[in-house]
């Protein structure tokens, strides 16, 4: 960077900045759009059944601690066989 001017150094230090900016507000403009849509459509009584879904719910929710749980003992078993104690 030995050949850009002081300008050019000063102007890249705000890239990042409004890139962030711009970031966050496309993300937030879907965001709550996104929400907004959902929230319409459960009002015109698309509603799934509660209960099918609090099922759904809790059978990702035991799958993902049981991964988790393997995950963990794979992990502490392999640290012990390299001697990682």
């Amino acid at each position: 960077m030995a050949y850009l001017g002081e300008a050019t150094k000063t102007m890249l230090d705000w890239i990042p900045i409004v890139f962030i900016t711009f970031k966050v507000l496309v993300f937030g403009t879907g965001m709550f759009f996104a929400i907004r849509w959902h929230y319409e459509q459960g009002k015109k009584g698309r509603q799934a059944e509660r209960r099918a879904v609090l099922r759904k719910v809790g059978t990702v929710a035991v799958i993902f601690v049981i991964a988790l749980v393997g995950l963990l003992f794979a992990t502490f078993t392999v640290s012990q066989k390299l001697g990682l104690t």
